[in-house]
């Protein structure tokens, strides 16, 4: 296994994407599900970016990429498409121990973007790490059809429980 899988909290921290393209879009509906502030770099952005930020949902500097749109952020991705730019991107990110991801550019990543079922509050992340996204896919469309599309649901209500379940545990976790 050469990457440690991990979820992270990203509510209201900001994010950014540099390029604004249909890659940064997709990257950015799954921040923006995360809870994420994203902050979008690109001296253009598609029809569906440009309305986020006018909506004012994300922040979007309307230029080319700076090293210092780095600071301060939870994470960085690369998806501008141009080798030139992600390149410059993903060296400014791990210069400054920012986790990057360069979308299709896993030699550039510091971290890597799973196949995701989301079944929210349930989120299933399935990684070939980076040698077969294709199979990743297809594993990813085999168990959406095994899972009931109310497991969010069922999660929510289970967790109603945790409390009352953690308060009949010893200190290993051990029901008493």
């Amino acid at each position: 296994m050469r990457y440690f899988p991990a979820f992270h909290d990203l509510t209201a921290r900001p994010s950014l994407v540099v390029g604004g393209g249909e890659l940064a879009a997709r990257k950015l509906r799954l921040l923006m599900k995360a809870g994420a502030r994203p902050v979008v770099v690109a001296p253009k952005a598609n029809a569906e970016i440009a309305a986020l930020a006018q909506r004012g949902e994300i922040t979007w500097h309307q230029r080319p990429f700076q090293a210092g749109d780095i600071a301060g952020c939870g994470l960085v991705i690369g998806a501008s498409g141009r080798p030139a730019v992600d390149e410059a991107v993903a060296d400014a990110a791990q210069s400054r121990g920012v986790p990057v991801n360069v979308v299709d550019r896993p030699d550039l990543s510091s971290f890597i973007t799973p196949a995701i079922i989301d079944r929210d509050p349930v989120v299933i992340g399935i990684s070939s790490g980076g040698a077969a996204p294709i199979l990743a896919r297809q594993i990813r469309a085999r168990l959406e059809t095994l899972l009931p599309a109310n497991l969010g649901r069922l999660a929510r209500f289970a967790g109603t429980f945790r409390g009352a379940a953690a308060g009949d545990a010893d200190d290993h976790g051990v029901a008493v």
